[in-house]
């Protein structure tokens, strides 16, 4: 005998009731890891800079460590399909990202803090693709893009608080030291509640009702030239680490007003992944292309106008990073069949992770060459990219069926 159809329904609505609760709650546990690692990231140009590290020095530092936050991930998303222990993996990641901001209090030479920010990076590593595969699951009901959305709007109002407290910091007390101390404290909630969501969802794979998908031997065609694409975005957009040093170094903007900048970026990054995520759902991949070509307009906004001028630029920067990383996820989730997601994250973000940390170098570089060069470079590699985004949406449907 067939399931009642009521039966069917009842439990997709407490599965799909389930899969919220769970995106909320990881939503929750990332509201304060990004309090906490990304108020430390709003002031480790000038920190570096103040221990003496020149611009190539911050723009190789930043770039190596995106290179490996993306592309251990790579190793990291293997052995979650491999084990299937996405929450230990987790943990461990989390562990490790957590205990190195705190930490960035005691480094007395840019040396130091250069190898934290990477353990910083690594921690981060680690614990994405398993994460992100648990949010796959639970975001199947209610729309990849919507998910994902709603995940990175709560990650980015902890970006956004997080650089808030440390402005409100440096304007007290004027130390680095102290604001890196300080948030030691959401670095601590973040370890608390993941404990608590392991131990209320320990399978979030059972939240995705019908796994079905494309089994394949391989990966989508599609999937390859997304990554492309995303590689080329990666590698126009500067860190924001060189963009806080270009501040400092050129006064355009007071010392103290650079975390409150970095936190604009944060609150329009959030706004963006909600909007564009629920787009994304409607109209697929193609929503990257005005995006793309907006944010592409951060660089000659940042890098040659006042503080007036840069804080738009920046909000551009925010708008284009929060979009592509909400929708990179989603798409990922909807490109890769489910027993090759892990794999799909971690070779997804080491191309990512590759082509962010060769920009970020070039343009470390070209911030002590030429600022219309660096400028030039940043535009047209991020509007390289716009070809091979209408190449996948054609390619392949945002919906899944």
């Amino acid at each position: 005998m067939g399931r009642s159809p009521g039966l069917v329904t009842d439990r997709r609505v407490a599965t799909r009731s389930a899969a919220l609760k769970f995106v909320l709650l990881i939503g929750v546990v990332s509201f304060f890891a990004d309090m906490a690692y990304e108020g430390a990231r709003s002031i480790t140009g000038p920190y570096l800079a103040v221990l003496g590290a020149s611009a190539t020095a911050v723009g190789v530092v930043a770039g190596f460590g995106e290179l490996v936050g993306y592309g251990l991930r790579l190793v990291s998303g293997r052995l979650s399909d491999r084990t299937g222990k996405y929450w230990p993996i987790t943990l461990f990641g989390y562990v490790v990202q957590m205990s190195s901001v705190p930490l960035l209090a005691l480094a007395g030479h840019w040396e130091v803090a250069a190898l934290l920010i990477i353990a910083e990076r690594t921690g981060k590593a680690i614990r994405n693709p398993p994460r992100d595969v648990m949010l796959s699951h639970a975001t199947k009901e209610m729309g990849r893009g919507w998910g994902f959305g709603l995940h990175e709007a709560l990650d980015q109002f902890g970006a956004l608080v997080g650089p808030l407290a440390v402005a409100a910091v440096l304007s007290v007390r004027g130390q680095y030291q102290a604001a890196f101390a300080l948030l030691a404290i959401p670095a601590l909630l973040t370890l608390a509640l993941l404990v608590v969501a392991w131990l209320l969802y320990p399978s979030p794979q059972d939240l995705e009702s019908n796994r079905r998908g494309l089994e394949t031997a391989g990966l989508p065609g599609a999937f390859w030239v997304y990554l492309a694409g995303a590689a080329l975005v990666a590698a126009g957009f500067a860190d924001f680490s060189l963009v806080a040093y270009h501040f400092e170094r050129a006064s355009t903007v007071p010392a103290s007003w650079i975390p409150l900048f970095y936190a604009v970026a944060m609150a329009v990054s959030g706004g963006g992944s909600l909007v564009f995520g629920r787009l994304f759902d409607r109209f697929g991949i193609r929503v990257l292309v005005p995006l793309t070509v907006v944010s592409a307009l951060f660089a000659p906004l940042v890098f040659l106008g006042g503080a007036s001028v840069a804080l738009a630029g920046v909000a551009l920067w925010g708008l284009g990073m929060g979009v592509h990383e909400s929708i990179m996820a989603a798409a990922v989730a909807m490109l890769a069949p489910a027993p090759r997601r892990g794999s799909a994250y971690g070779l997804f973000n080491t191309g990512y992770g590759v082509a962010w940390f060769l920009g970020s170098a070039v343009i470390g570089l070209l911030y002590d060459i030429s600022l219309p060069a660096l400028i030039l470079f940043a535009v047209l590699a991020e509007l390289a990219a716009i070809p091979l985004f209408l190449v996948v949406a054609r390619q392949t449907s945002a919906v899944e069926e």
